[in-house]
């Protein structure tokens, strides 16, 4: 028998779901603009990307919002693929942080 994973609520009662429009962050954007472009110079698949966001530890999972899920599975997949390596992921967010002070 296969193992239910933590992100899998299939047939799990889960709550009412809210359909409400709002507007996305600049970032909330930003992760969606290079998600398109990343799918569309072919540098990962949408199965690469669904694996590395359901392996997202349960309590990351829980507490992480729908982009942030994508941005963690983005680089992780990326890396995995050898696209970037967490040390150019790395010296890329210091720059962002200290753009952002």
């Amino acid at each position: 028998m296969i193992e239910r994973s933590h992100h899998d609520m299939g047939g799990l009662p889960a709550g009412k779901v809210e359909l409400t429009e709002h507007d996305y962050a600049d970032w909330e954007r930003r992760v969606d603009a290079l998600n398109m472009l990343c799918r569309a110079c072919r540098l990962y698949t949408i199965d690469e990307m669904r694996k590395n966001i359901e392996a997202l530890p349960p309590q990351a999972y829980d507490q992480m919002a729908y982009y942030e899920k994508w941005v963690a599975a983005l680089a992780q997949t990326l890396i995995q693929r050898g696209t970037i390596t967490t040390d150019e992921l790395g010296r890329k967010m210091e720059q962002v942080e200290r753009r952002n002070k």
